[in-house]
């Protein structure tokens, strides 16, 4: 078994599906790295657009290697590069996305300095840019509500592990022991694979700056039935591998998995309001309903009472303007009760 800590070597992989608007862009951010990687893998996962030969011609000009095969998804195109790999460390990149210069400089001097478990990634905040590239949001990851580095699955639980595979540099030791990407998954897989690297004891460490840049379009696999499908076996997933634990008091489904799915059911439902998309919007309805039984009583009750109505695009806006009005209230409520007691 290779030990990270002592094999520092790097394979860089990009999965490739028509995405000839990004590619090169993505693949000269890894070619102007501080730290060279290794070994340079772009996997072709049946492109139908000219990105293939984008890669084709930088691979005649640089050390890459083109893998193809049959369009299989993001998961299956990157466990395919892996497997035809040999680096002890996995670096993730996805064909819209960008490494800034030190971005693997700064993620393998982790590995050189960790003490402890065996280390099975090292992750940093990460930039938001829109589509044509423009800054949307300097940081992403660095928050109060959110650890850093992960350390509870009470947390991991509740707010998604919030980690973007090209902000990564991964052990190949960790990937293997778990079986790599769920190939079923196109969205959350990232989720799905960290948290089954956490629980198998796995350490992990968080560089607090960016080195990368994430970006967010509506053309991503993030806005699409796929993603949708995926999120509903993602979620199966933790409702049978997490089951409220009496004997520790962690109510997982009841007051961690159902409500922060039906938060998330309900946040796409108002996407699909934007854009007047009803057909979605009731699928969502009742992917969120579906939920609902896991839930406290009181929130059940609440759930059961609103949803029903949201299948309906007019009543549905009401009901998310008076949400909206009700958090506005008690946010002022918070922010006028210290002053209250000033004057006291």
């Amino acid at each position: 078994m290779t030990d990270a800590r002592s094999d520092l070597s790097i394979v860089a992989i990009i999965p490739l599906y028509n995405g000839a608007r990004w590619i090169e862009q993505s693949i000269r951010s890894v070619l102007s790295q501080t730290r060279k990687p290794d070994e340079f893998i772009v996997v072709d996962d049946g492109s139908t657009d000219d990105g293939l030969a984008i890669v084709e011609r930088l691979a005649r000009e640089h050390h890459i290697t083109l893998l193809r095969k049959t369009n299989g998804g993001q998961s299956a195109a990157r466990n395919y590069a892996v497997a035809h790999s040999k680096s002890a460390l996995i670096a993730l990149l996805d064909q819209d996305d960008i490494w800034h210069p030190r971005h693997l400089e700064a993620l393998v001097a982790v590995f050189t300095e960790h003490k402890g478990p065996p280390l099975g990634w090292v992750y940093s905040d990460f930039d938001d840019i829109d589509h044509d590239g423009k800054m949307v949001s300097r940081t992403y990851v660095e928050h109060p509500r959110l650890e850093n580095p992960k350390r509870h699955l009470y947390s991991i639980l509740q707010h998604g592990v919030i980690i973007q595979p090209s902000a990564t540099l991964i052990s190949r030791t960790a990937f293997e022991a778990v079986g790599g990407f769920d190939e079923r998954l196109c969205g959350y897989e990232d989720d799905d694979l960290f948290l089954r690297m956490f629980r198998e004891g796995f350490d992990n460490a968080y560089v607090p700056y960016s080195t990368s840049q994430w970006r967010i379009h509506s053309s991503s696999c993030g806005a699409s039935d796929r993603h949708d499908n995926s999120l509903r076996l993602y979620i199966r997933k933790l409702l049978d591998a997490f089951p409220d634990d009496l004997w520790r008091g962690h109510y997982y489904t009841r007051d961690i998995i159902a409500p922060r799915f039906i938060n998330i059911w309900l946040l796409m439902y108002v996407r699909a309001l934007r854009y007047k998309n009803h057909a979605k919007m009731r699928e969502y309805v009742s992917d969120a309903l579906a939920l609902v039984p896991l839930l406290r009583l009181r929130r059940r009750l609440l759930y059961a009472t609103a949803l029903p109505l949201m299948r309906f695009p007019l009543l549905g806006n009401a009901i998310l303007a008076m949400r909206q009005i009700g958090r506005r209230v008690l946010l002022w409520i918070s922010a006028a009760q210290p002053s209250a007691r000033a004057r006291q």
